[in-house]
């Protein structure tokens, strides 16, 4: 992408997937005067998701922030991106308590030059993709998440409530050798928006740099092109981050989250 292009993309991310961010599952998003945030229950995703603020107003936003999800007894996360004022927010956050977790690259790729790009990607001799739909093939995934990122998370369960309610939002799927998982991710599919979310991805160390993860990337992207999504969108690790420039990805910004839990 050209700059200019890159300066569109991101301001198009910033709108539809920030500022104009719909629920997930059963959660709830509120706009005020100057953030949009989501608030579910304890398995949902709960934080911030953008903020208009500047000098005079950052802090006491984070104090409201930060009551609002105390008064809902949520721990929460500020999705920070590296673009967003003041340029000391990050800064105040901390100073706020909220503790920062490592950065991730924020990258973008159009759908059909990624499909194309891939388009002779293979799975390794021996290993097959299952498509995820129930609650057995979400234990497979969260066996692999566990095993390769070795910290719990909540997203098992918003994931069996997703196929359960909403099953057109997300595609997910796990490879395996033989019957065991090796890697396994998801796409996120928001009705009506123009990006396709790719999470997860995580492969098994002694899988890594076979062409699992590409095979992985490969299929979701041609899942969201025949569901019409223009672009792709990942937060990506360092380890991803240049499998995803060969595919055709660019870094528009970094996104680091910054987490609250009051009783931690």
């Amino acid at each position: 992408m050209e700059d200019s292009e890159l300066r569109a993309a991101r301001a198009l991310f910033d709108r539809r997937m920030r500022r104009e961010a719909g629920p997930d599952g059963g959660a709830r998003v509120d706009r005020t005067a100057r953030a949009v945030r989501q608030a579910g229950g304890p398995d949902d995703w709960n934080g911030v998701l953008w903020s208009d603020l500047d000098e005079a107003t950052a802090d006491a936003e984070i104090a409201a922030q930060k009551a609002h999800f105390a008064a809902l007894g949520l721990p929460f996360e500020w999705k920070l991106y590296a673009h967003d004022g003041p340029r000391d927010l990050g800064e105040r956050l901390a100073a706020a308590g909220l503790v920062p977790e490592p950065a991730e690259a924020l990258m973008v790729a159009a759908t059909a030059e990624v499909v194309e790009r891939t388009a002779d990607v293979r799975l390794p001799d021996g290993v097959r993709l299952a498509r995820v739909t129930d609650p057995a093939g979400v234990a497979l995934m969260a066996d692999v998440h566990a095993r390769v990122f070795g910290r719990p998370s909540s997203f098992p369960a918003r994931l069996e409530r997703q196929l359960a309610e909403a099953q057109d939002t997300v595609w997910a799927a796990v490879a395996l050798a033989g019957d065991t998982p090796v890697c396994a991710a998801r796409a996120e599919l928001p009705p009506g928006k123009e990006f396709a979310s790719l999470w997860g991805g995580g492969t098994l160390p002694e899988w890594r740099g076979r062409g699992v993860y590409r095979a992985l990337v490969a299929r979701r992207a041609r899942v969201a092109e025949r569901r019409g999504y223009p672009y792709l969108q990942v937060d990506a690790s360092d380890r991803s981050r240049p499998i995803l420039e060969r595919l055709g990805f660019v870094r528009l910004t970094t996104t680091t989250p910054y987490v609250y839990a009051p009783d931690a």
